[in-house]
């Protein structure tokens, strides 16, 4: 058969919602594709062609849990593009999340626009396929629990997407080859409409639900898995946005991630810190599966996780990648708040000093580094226990009917386990009061740990924190553009909409 072939057509330049070549003459349903592996005797495409070949599909969703690509560029947007840090270079494509001066060609916005996307493509394979295996060698439960993994998977994904850029494409099909017969139907796949925020969230919620009675149970031994747990968990933070706000789920599933056992660690150091031998050299992370991690990827020897690079030394390997200026430096700012509230522990483990070759935002012989990368041993932690308290006392502030006394007791927990004193008791009869010292708790638990702009952005504090931060922080770079109301989504990258004529910029952009 004679092919007019057209080439892959590809969302953004790198969407693999199926990377395969497009014909616009009939493909025969005997082909193999790269999404199917031939047909059933029944003539259905056969995408999955025994159990080991879904595991192997389901390890690849784990391999992206562990992309430090993913990881640097998340801290470089909530920590250097909120006033927990400084770019930490002076890099065109780093800068301007410093200075507020992103704009749609931002080359780091695009590699992740285009990451998440194909990262969106490996779990709709999964959720879409896992129960079309043709030796029928999985159970229904066991279909399900591998779709509630890849939809735990796409959900945060989905969540950091719609988070920075509001309106997206939400794709939850599969594209097949386009052909002459069926072009009008498959075309939208390749160039979809963007999805109403509202209904992006509501993608995620009806994914998390059937996470939360299908994915694997919670294992305190291993925080590498996409729980029950983890689905609750993520529910909680859904809850607390904007367009689905409902502080009552976000009490309801932070009290069920409760029942499930995580606690707080009483050391802080072990959720970041490296163990050292009798000779007092580093040995390895200090810890993996603490109580109060829910969900995480972890490293060991051989493993090669580079992040430590981006932000700081490597305590395995002293004088290894640390030549040049790293990213995400922790403000002064960030600083003052940990001297000024006595919160040694927390500062301890957050940032530390080092002698460098470098003086962009401090002297070279005493330069503050983000400290919860230390090793290539060293874990992401994507998320832990303590943030979901704290959403969950954000809930008890901000619901109609506030139970600031339940807030406050929530507060002063982790303060106790942090070696803090508890909050004065003349802010803890004041909505406002405690809002700001939940939103201080929180800056100051988990910083570098990917929240700060966001926690900026879902309460509505962007215009007011981080307009006032350039004229209190002598450090920072100055501000090139004012942060407005058009401030709280950043640009499409420019790459996106000239490929898909569908898509809509930003305003402001």
């Amino acid at each position: 058969m004679k092919r007019n072939n057209i080439g892959k057509i590809i969302l953004g330049g790198a969407i693999t919602l199926a990377v395969a070549s497009c014909s616009l003459d009939f493909d025969p349903i005997s082909d193999y594709s790269d999404v199917t592996e031939g047909i059933s005797e029944t003539g259905k495409e056969v995408v999955f062609k025994d159990k080991k070949s879904v595991e192997e599909h389901l390890k690849l969703l784990y391999t992206e849990l562990r992309n430090q690509e993913w990881y640097i560029d998340k801290m470089l947007m909530a920590e250097s593009h909120s006033d927990n840090a400084y770019a930490g270079a002076f890099n065109a494509e780093v800068l301007p999340y410093e200075d507020n001066s992103l704009d749609a060609t931002n080359s780091v916005l695009e590699r992740d626009w285009n990451r998440y996307l194909s990262q969106i493509g490996l779990a709709n394979k999964l959720v879409i396929y896992a129960d079309s295996v043709a030796d029928k060698s999985l159970s229904d439960a066991e279909v399900k629990s591998y779709q509630a993994q890849g939809m735990i998977f796409r959900s945060l994904i989905y969540f950091d997407m719609v988070r920075l850029w509001g309106n997206i494409p939400v794709v939850t099909k599969v594209a097949p080859n386009i052909t002459s017969e069926n072009f009008d139907e498959v075309y939208p796949l390749y160039f979809p409409l963007q999805t109403p925020e509202i209904d992006t969230y509501k993608q995620i919620e009806s994914d998390l639900l059937f996470a939360v009675q299908n994915a694997p149970d919670y294992n305190p031994a291993d925080k590498r898995v996409m729980t029950k747990t983890v689905a609750r968990a993520l529910l909680a933070k859904l809850y607390a946005e904007k367009p689905l706000r409902d502080y009552e789920k976000v009490i309801k599933y932070a009290d069920d991630v409760a029942k499930d056992g995580p606690q707080l660690v009483d050391d802080f150091s072990v959720l970041f810190g490296m163990k050292k031998d009798e000779k007092g050299n580093y040995i390895d992370a200090k810890a993996r599966n603490t109580s109060e991690s829910l969900l995480e990827a972890q490293f060991v020897a051989g493993d090669n996780n580079w992040c430590y690079m981006m932000f700081g030394r490597n305590l395995l390997n002293w004088d290894e990648n640390f030549s040049w200026n790293k990213w995400v430096t922790p403000s002064r700012d960030l600083i003052k708040l940990y001297e000024s509230e006595g919160d040694v522990e927390r500062f301890q483990e957050s940032i530390v000093y080092y002698e460098c070759g470098w003086s962009l935002y401090y002297p070279k012989d005493h330069y503050p580094f983000m400290y919860k990368c230390r090793s290539s041993q060293s874990s992401i932690i994507w998320m832990r226990y303590a943030d979901i308290l704290l959403l969950k006392a954000e809930g008890l502030i901000m619901r109609s009917s506030p139970d600031l006394t339940a807030a406050a007791n929530i507060i002063d927990e982790i303060r106790t386990k942090r070696k803090l004193p508890k909050l004065p008791a003349s802010i803890k009869g004041n909505k406002e009061d405690m809002l700001n010292a939940l939103l201080k708790e929180r800056r100051m638990e988990l910083a570098f740990e990917g929240q700060r702009w966001f926690d900026l952005v879902r309460l509505d504090k962007v215009e007011s924190v981080m307009n006032a931060v350039y004229s209190k922080d002598s450090g920072r770079r100055a501000r090139q553009e004012a942060f407005t109301e058009n401030s709280y989504r950043l640009p499409i990258p420019l790459r996106v909409l000239q490929a898909n004529s569908n898509m809509v910029q930003n305003k402001g952009y």
